[in-house]
């Protein structure tokens, strides 16, 4: 990993959730690229290696988008919804 790149996780707490993947501009916005591994206590994570930028992502929970959990930044997206941003530096 080059100082160009940085890891970053992304979590989502969904215990009953069967399917947990994050989404967004580092991966053209495919389901399949990203899925988060089920740990315990209900939490879905994944680290991602991600070039320095900023990103714009969702997750996918059982088919349903779902915005991130914690307080982040959002934009408006063109589907009248929201977007939440991650800034990797």
């Amino acid at each position: 990993m080059s100082d160009l790149e940085k890891k970053v996780l992304f979590e989502f707490y969904a215990p009953g959730a069967q399917t947990v993947q994050v989404c967004g501009t580092f991966n053209n916005w495919d389901p399949s690229k990203c899925p988060l591994k089920k740990e315990t206590g209900g939490w879905w994570r994944c680290t991602l290696k991600l070039p320095v930028g900023r990103y714009e992502y969702r997750y996918m929970v059982d088919g349903r988008w779902e915005n991130d959990q914690r307080p982040v930044v959002c934009v408006p997206n063109p589907f009248g919804t929201w977007n939440c941003v991650v800034e990797v530096s």
